[in-house]
């Protein structure tokens, strides 16, 4: 591991100045995707601000009659939480399906939608990497591909984004909350994350001075019809091939909302709302499903290993509405 220097911040605005005065510095809170990628050599900070005693570790209330997830909460308690069990299974049920007991008790709600992709190439530096090192090529578009991207790539960079949360958060439509040097804003969770194109190192639309203080959740939670459905190689420790996020609304026997998001087949959460209004007024059936899963992979493109998640998708959206058309609320 490379030297680093290290300071803990007291609140946000010292947490702020200190990322803004060091060149190539990062924050550190659980520190589970981070510390990893400091032993391989992949990530080099030059100094780290410690942002686990800031005070951004509740669960509350918000404005709009949702919830707001502080950054800081672990995602074991997030899961757990009795407001968001009841109110958001969809979130509950997302993040255990991720990692490891032992992960999910460090990592925080803030850090799991920064955790970086598992390209084998990105891990491996003796291999081109444009998300490593820009202008260095992408191993993984001729290479072995068979975890990658089938939506939103460039021909700099095929990787897929891990977190099984980040997907939950894209179909609740959450708010995501910066502060940073000009003060605090709010984005849409849809706009967190860019697609590749000829920048894949940058991940996200934050500034480098930006932390994220916390997440709003809207009042609709999809507590009555509800999936999270993941596709990996095998059942527990495994990053999704194809995972399947969906929220229904119902009423009368027709759909009035539905959302539905994708993990694992790009760079980002993969949304398409024009394909979601397909359903709006339809009943819940497996054609209508099947309209809309094919609409949603209609722009794909499949590389020589991944080819099959093309299929793979369109089948894990119908099956994935199809047990949301019929999941029971909580008691």
């Amino acid at each position: 591991m490379n030297p680093f220097t290290y300071t803990k911040a007291e609140n946000v605005a010292k947490a702020v100045d200190e990322i803004s005065s060091h060149s190539r510095a990062k924050f550190i809170a659980g520190g589970t995707n981070l510390l990893d990628l400091m032993k391989v050599n992949v990530m080099r900070p030059s100094h780290l601000v410690d942002i686990t005693h800031l005070d951004l570790d509740k669960i509350e209330e918000n404005a709009t009659g949702g919830l707001r997830l502080g950054a800081l909460v672990t995602n074991a308690d997030t899961a757990y939480h009795p407001e968001v069990k009841k109110r958001y299974p969809l979130l509950s049920k997302t993040i255990l399906a991720g990692a490891s007991a032992q992960l999910r008790n460090m990592a925080t709600n803030g850090g799991n939608p920064l955790q970086r992709t598992r390209c084998y190439y990105f891990y491996d530096t003796a291999t081109p990497c444009n998300k490593r090192e820009p202008g260095s090529g992408c191993s993984a578009i001729n290479g072995f591909n068979r975890i990658h991207a089938i939506l939103g790539t460039s021909e700099s960079c095929i990787a897929t984004h891990p977190s099984d949360m980040a997907v939950a958060l894209a179909a609740l439509e959450a708010q995501v909350l910066v502060s940073g040097k000009k003060g605090e804003r709010t984005l849409n969770f849809a706009d967190l994350h860019r697609l590749p194109g000829n920048t894949p190192e940058q991940d996200t639309n934050l500034a480098p001075d930006e932390i994220i203080t916390g997440y709003d959740l809207p009042a609709q939670g999809f507590a009555q019809h509800y999936t999270y459905l993941k596709i990996r190689d095998r059942e527990s420790y495994a990053f999704a091939l194809v995972s399947v996020a969906v929220g229904l609304a119902i009423e009368s026997g027709s759909i009035i909302t539905a959302r539905v998001a994708l993990g694992g087949v790009a760079h980002k959460p993969w949304r398409v709302p024009e394909a979601e209004a397909l359903l709006t007024g339809k009943t819940p059936t497996r054609e209508n499903f099947t309209l809309l899963a094919e609409a949603y992979l209609q722009r794909a493109q499949g590389y020589q290993h991944n080819t099959f998640k093309i299929e793979l998708a369109k089948q894990a959206i119908v099956r994935a509405l199809e047990q949301a058309s019929q999941t029971k609320a909580n008691p």
